[in-house]
């Protein structure tokens, strides 16, 4: 995956808040706290790569690129959320410290940790 953490933070946000309804640059400013300008600007990046496109009705909507992204950062962020909540870290902390390495992650790393987290899951559940 090869485009920046900005952008992936950027996409899952979208594929976020598209489970509430409908998107528009001013939920996106609202959820990520940044300004229309901001978001604007990066929106319109993101359409020119084709990740995502801005329907008549100015909701945006991911593209399939845009949307597989999403999808894989938004997955490990869960993932890795729920791995730190399970070690005993507090909900709030375990989805920040989750969000700092989202993106870092190697796919082999990643597909290593679920695999050992679905044992560990599969483990509690047969005591």
């Amino acid at each position: 995956m090869n485009v920046t953490e900005s952008s992936q933070m950027y996409l899952e946000t979208i594929l976020v808040l598209s489970k509430k309804g409908p998107v528009r640059s001013i939920d996106i400013a609202n959820e990520m706290e940044f300004s229309r300008p901001t978001i604007s600007i990066a929106i319109h990046n993101l359409q020119k790569e084709g990740y995502l496109k801005i329907a008549e009705d100015g909701t945006i909507l991911l593209e399939p690129s845009g949307q597989e992204i999403a999808e894989t950062i938004y997955e490990r962020h869960t993932t890795l959320t729920e791995i730190f909540k399970l070690i005993g870290v507090k909900e709030e902390i375990a989805s920040d410290d989750a969000c700092k390495i989202e993106h870092d992650l190697s796919p082999e790393t990643f597909t290593a940790i679920k695999k050992a987290y679905k044992k560990y899951k599969k483990y509690l559940n047969t005591k």
